[in-house]
């Protein structure tokens, strides 16, 4: 086989983005912090994103802990190559979150609207950062294009 159909063989097929908790009030929910994007905008961004570095994506959202933690062991099963998680208010108190990714041992991003390290002292405890392979903090909506990208690189290098 040549090369290139090597590279395409091994390229990353799918990623799973996984919104937390109140990320579906984007638009809505403290706008000075976290902008105008409404949610609906955001996963038509994601999408285009997606598209743009040749992966195929599904996207989750949830309020309920026990649900992302359901749809990151289905993940694993489904054969998901990687993960770019948003995991909102459950970053600084879920292990249960944190077991289920490093239960799976799949590559995960972890994402956040605003820099939360520099936010509230208990903000800045993230669980999933200890089974995340990069985080990206404070860089808005873009942040989740920079961890597709960050990801899909991971991805093809792995």
């Amino acid at each position: 086989m040549e090369t290139e159909d090597v590279k395409k063989m091994n390229a990353p097929k799918k990623i799973l983005i996984i919104n937390g908790p109140n990320l579906n009030m984007l638009g809505i929910r403290e706008p000075d912090l976290y902008g105008a994007v409404t949610h609906e905008k955001l996963v038509g961004l994601l999408a285009n994103w997606c598209r743009e570095a040749g992966v195929g994506h599904d996207y989750f959202q949830s309020n309920h802990e026990g649900a992302i933690v359901d749809r990151i062991q289905e993940a694993y099963f489904e054969g998901v190559d990687g993960i770019v998680m948003n995991p909102a208010a459950y970053t600084h108190t879920s292990v249960a979150i944190l077991d289920a990714l490093k239960a799976t041992a799949i590559p995960t991003v972890e994402i956040h609207i605003t820099d939360v390290s520099t936010r509230e002292d208990f903000r800045r405890v993230s669980y999933v950062a200890l089974a995340a392979k990069h985080r990206i903090m404070g860089h808005g909506i873009e942040g989740y294009r920079e961890a597709i990208g960050w990801l899909v690189d991971y991805l093809n290098k792995a």
